[in-house]
């Protein structure tokens, strides 16, 4: 790649970022303030930044090779362009982590190191990520869904798809139609699903860690025993010649 294109793949990196930063945050702010992304100004907004990530999105996929690849990998770009709600820009929060992570930020700080490497290795090598992506996207519609169907703000249908699905149920918050019923009953199914593969992922995560650990240093105490029988050898062997020598000498 030349410097003008990496200049270039820089600036589409910066841009994407930008839009992605201001339209998550925009919708995460939803949650403690009165911001109606819908309506005025900001709705149009809004709307010019979801059509630019759309069509972002269906260059790239018709670009990439992998295209069952590139689906499972921009999983978060997908939820991000759901129409239904502005809510779902918070999803393209994903699209700076990735930035982070192709430009390796954490490594040029000095960040970069075992705790890192975990992390990665928890989120992907085990899979994890995409157990998250498939609890998210259950949660979310589902909280979107309810909200709509019984009438009630999105802060408190993320709040009742949240306890729901992990089978807390304060009963704060309940369906009162047959659709809303019928939304809460795959929730609960799905939520026991995919919320008790993400704990089983997280404890094998950590049972496996110990036991490497533990194997680790079980291989390290049998290498020093090793070494410690050579050197016994070695000076039963040096004992053994210092005790032979006087006997030679008094036959001499």
């Amino acid at each position: 790649m030349s410097k003008k294109q990496r200049g270039w793949l820089i600036c589409y990196h910066i841009i994407f970022g930008a839009l992605a930063l201001f339209s998550s945050g925009l919708a995460f702010s939803t949650f403690f303030t009165h911001i109606n992304l819908l309506k005025g100004s900001i709705g149009v907004i809004m709307n010019i930044i979801l059509v630019i990530f759309l069509i972002d999105y269906l260059v790239r996929l018709g670009l990439s090779k992998n295209k069952k690849g590139f689906l499972v990998d921009n999983s978060f770009d997908m939820l991000g362009l759901v129409p239904l709600h502005p809510i779902f820009a918070i999803f393209r929060f994903e699209r700076v982590i990735r930035m982070v992570r192709y430009y390796h930020i954490f490594w040029h700080l000095g960040l970069d190191g075992k705790f890192t490497k975990s992390v990665h290795r928890f989120f992907y090598s085990t899979g994890f990520v995409y157990l998250l992506y498939a609890s998210v996207v259950i949660v979310v519609l589902s909280a979107l869904l309810y909200s709509i169907v019984e009438k009630i703000s999105l802060s408190n249908a993320l709040w009742w798809a949240i306890t729901t699905a992990t089978t807390v149920g304060y009963g704060d918050i309940s369906p009162h139609t047959a659709i809303g019923k019928i939304i809460a009953a795959i929730l609960m199914l799905g939520g026991i699903g995919f919320i008790g593969l993400l704990t089983s992922t997280i404890t094998g995560f950590f049972t496996s860690d110990n036991t490497n650990i533990q194997d680790n240093d079980l291989t390290l105490l049998l290498n020093k025993i090793d070494s410690l029988s050579k050197q016994v050898d070695h000076l039963q062997k040096q004992v053994s010649q210092l005790q032979k020598k006087p006997h030679k000498k008094k036959k001499s």
